[in-house]
């Protein structure tokens, strides 16, 4: 997995569960992590002119077609 990925990735574990402590369990927040990847999109996009934002994406995700 690409390292950005890993680093949003891991930005998404926690010790809550809709904010109410669990005990000794880490959960990992999709929803959250689905978020920081769109706004991350989000940024790239907005800083792609000339270039097609969606090129961007792939390139700074490291994702070939």
């Amino acid at each position: 997995m690409n390292e950005k990925i890993k680093a949003l990735e891991q930005r998404c574990w926690s010790h809550r569960v809709n904010g109410v402590l669990v005990d000794g369990h880490l959960h990992f927040d999709a929803a959250k992590f689905a978020e920081l990847i769109v706004l991350k999109c989000a940024e790239i996009a907005d800083t792609a002119e000339p270039f097609l934002s969606s090129d961007l994406i792939k390139q700074h995700f490291g994702v070939k077609e």
